[in-house]
């Protein structure tokens, strides 16, 4: 049956028509675009015509940059990001009290920065709870707290050593302070009792429900071979309604070489996307790889995690079976580093007379000015998550300094036509992509922090070009462009509803926004 949704505010995202008053859908695709009458002479006895009163409907929106395992869970966690220690140590001890004793009591969220006296305690967490394992992942997902019980189940002790690209945090007398900072964080999470397949799946299927409320559509995964297996058991029981560009982890590569997996490989809902490396830690712990030294630590460069030698050898490996990469990048080292390993991918491409791959930097944090064209200059998407300067300006500020003037660059990166896509990195961040919007758009926190001209306000970006960063550049990205990305025929109709017109409304107000009604391939899957 045909579905036409006529008399409203349509934003196609398509240059040659941007804006229609009526769609009509069928086969989970749109069929015709026009105006009110145009649309409607199109319908028959067995139409649904469903007048809009003047609504927007806007292209679905993708999140370039989630964690979806990790979001699903993070639903079912302990809320760590709170304003005080005091109140998340609260909500833990909550926790506790409705757990079995010998049961994990898991959180996520917390920032010492936002906090008075920054990072928790071993003792602290002690004293909450000494026969449940407690274990609380920061927002950045680059370091963790712990109590006794849970660095004693893992086997960790004051004599442990550091593991490769990781740090125990220990006090001035060698003992264990709770803490640890990025592959560290894996001696713990390793013993962590994992849900089974059939609970992961019930849980993605909750969590893709839980997007639909944001107008979330599309998602470009970065969690592992559990998440996908998963996807894929929803997919066949016919209950995966998001599109998703699923990324491979370095760990098992050689699987799927081995197998034959190629990026772009899959389905209209589920398909390969790159191969997931990381460059570096992040800018809370202060493990983000820094040409200069961190201001209020001159002996601390961060931590770089891979050479562009590495990143090279890595890349060719994968482009033999047709592979992009996809490299965590935040400090501006990093992403030098990452930017030298990509030249030599594209000096060997063009040597052997390789087609070039669709590779990209994931979060392009902070670079220098002699960076802010080489993105461009190499054919490399930016996959940015505006949302982070809204929790991360006035950290920026303190340990990278004057610096900032070239971190979350979205103009000068736009100005030299570098492809950028949005994202959120959740659960470190909200899904919410109107926060995205407002972020990219005004540079200001929700309280209006600094003021009303912005965080180095040259680097904010008009609403089209951030809309497109959600909607149209991912869809290509991925390799959806023909089918998806854009209200227009012969794509699928995936898309949302809002009450206002964001394009009639004051940037700083975008924030407040949310849809009344979200559309996957032609079904409204979620309605206010």
């Amino acid at each position: 049956m045909k579905t036409i949704l006529y008399n409203a505010k349509i934003h196609t995202m398509d240059k040659e028509k941007p804006f229609v008053e009526a769609i009509a859908i069928q086969d989970e695709k749109v069929v015709a675009i026009g105006t009110n009458e145009e649309v409607l002479n199109l319908s028959t006895n067995q139409s649904d015509s469903l007048n809009m009163d003047g609504k927007t409907i806007l292209p679905g929106f993708t999140d370039s940059h989630l964690h979806l395992n990790y979001f699903a869970k993070s639903l079912t966690q302990v809320n760590c990001e709170t304003n005080t220690k005091e109140e998340c140590l609260a909500r833990v001890r909550q926790k506790v009290l409705q757990t079995k004793p010998g049961e994990w009591v898991i959180g996520h969220g917390w920032n010492q920065n936002n906090w008075e006296n920054g990072y928790g305690t071993i003792s602290e967490l002690d004293e909450i709870s000494n026969v449940h394992p407690i274990y609380l992942t920061a927002k950045s997902l680059h370091a963790s707290w712990a109590n006794s019980l849970a660095l004693s189940q893992a086997g960790l002790s004051k004599f442990t050593q550091n593991p490769e690209g990781g740090m125990i945090g220990k006090n001035s007398d060698g003992n264990l302070t709770g803490l640890l900072f990025e592959n560290a964080t894996q001696l713990v999470e390793k013993i962590i009792p994992q849900s089974d397949i059939n609970k992961i799946t019930e849980n993605l299927e909750f969590a893709q429900s839980e997007l639909w409320k944001y107008g979330i559509t599309s998602i470009h995964d970065f969690d592992g071979k559990d998440c996908f297996l998963a996807l894929q058991k929803l997919e066949i029981a016919g209950k995966l309604k998001l599109r998703v560009l699923k990324s491979i982890p370095l760990d098992i590569l050689d699987a799927a070489i081995d197998f034959g997996v190629s990026t772009g490989f899959g389905s209209d809902l589920l398909r390969i996307g790159s191969l997931k490396l990381f460059s570096d830690g992040a800018l809370g712990p202060q493990t983000a790889a820094m040409i200069d030294p961190y201001e209020n630590n001159p002996s601390n460069y961060g931590v770089l995690l891979l050479s562009s030698d590495e990143i090279f050898e890595i890349g060719k490996k994968a482009q033999n079976s047709n592979l992009s990469m996809a490299v965590h990048a935040i400090g501006d080292l990093a992403n030098k580093t990452v930017l030298d390993g990509f030249r030599k991918l594209r000096t060997f491409e063009e040597k052997l007379n390789l087609p070039e791959v669709r590779h990209r930097i994931e979060h392009v944090q902070i670079l220098t000015q002699d960076l802010l064209n080489q993105l461009a200059i190499l054919k490399i998407t930016a996959s940015v998550q505006p949302i982070h300067l809204i929790s991360d300006m006035e950290t920026a500020d303190k340990y990278w300094g004057n610096r900032s003037q070239y971190a979350y660059p979205f103009q000068s990166l736009l100005r030299n036509s570098t492809n950028i896509v949005f994202g959120s990195d959740s659960p470190v961040e909200s899904p919410n992509p109107f926060l995205g919007i407002f972020a990219a758009t005004c540079r200001r926190k929700e309280n209006g922090f600094p003021d009303t001209l912005g965080w180095y306000p040259e680097q904010k970006i008009s609403l089209l070009d951030a809309i497109r960063a959600y909607t149209i550049s991912p869809a290509k990205l991925a390799g959806w462009k023909k089918t998806s990305g854009r209200i227009f025929p012969n794509e699928f109709a995936d898309l949302l509803v809002l009450d206002e017109d964001i394009f009639h409304l004051p940037n700083d107000q975008i924030k407040n926004l949310l849809p009344i009604a979200t559309m996957v391939s032609g079904e409204w899957v979620w309605r206010k």
